[in-house]
């Protein structure tokens, strides 16, 4: 039997993963398919540059629908603000301090599709989040990198509101293929 992994995610990155699904089924590609049977009405295919960009956007589109649906299968709605926060889970702001640097680092905890890391929101599934997942605050911890080792203590756990922290949240303007 296969086990089919879990993708943990705030009810917000539920809700705009469905967005972008029905968008993508109802809107974008019922537009790129009348797209495509324009431009095979104007009769030879195989020099006609439309039809094969309106062809290759419906692959695209197919494409990522079932990369969306697979994850709308996947996912496990859960909602951080319910967690006291005191060890570090889905939705916790950690504050670390990088041992050997003496620099401090803040990551927060989110799912795969919320993830921004270059603005700390980290994957559940990266290596420090899973490193840092059940610590808590004094907690010393070492994290193995492919180019050696980093030492972390943590300094402070608590919640953030993830969609607070995001910089780039996506729109219907970004669910279309241009």
């Amino acid at each position: 039997m296969v086990s089919i992994i879990k993708e943990p995610m705030t009810l917000e990155g539920y809700d705009l993963l469905v967005e972008e699904f029905k968008f993508l089924l109802e809107v974008e590609k019922p537009k790129t398919a009348e797209e495509k049977l324009v431009a095979a009405a104007q009769g030879d295919r195989s020099e006609n540059a439309d039809y094969h960009a309106a062809k290759e956007k419906l692959r695209f589109i197919d494409k990522r629908l079932f990369y969306l649906n697979s994850m709308i299968e996947k996912s496990v709605i859960i909602d951080p603000s319910s967690y006291l926060h005191v060890k570090a889970a889905f939705g916790s702001t950690v504050r670390l301090l990088n041992i050997e640097s003496d620099e401090e680092e803040v990551y927060t905890i989110c799912g795969v599709l919320e993830s921004e890391p270059e603005n700390g929101l980290i994957s559940i599934h990266s290596p420090i989040a899973k490193a840092l997942l059940g610590r808590m605050v004094d907690d010393e911890f070492i994290l193995k990198l492919p180019k050696g080792k980093k030492e972390y203590e943590v300094l402070h756990v608590e919640y953030k509101n993830i969609f607070s922290l995001k910089k780039n949240i996506r729109t219907k303007l970004d669910f279309s293929f241009h």
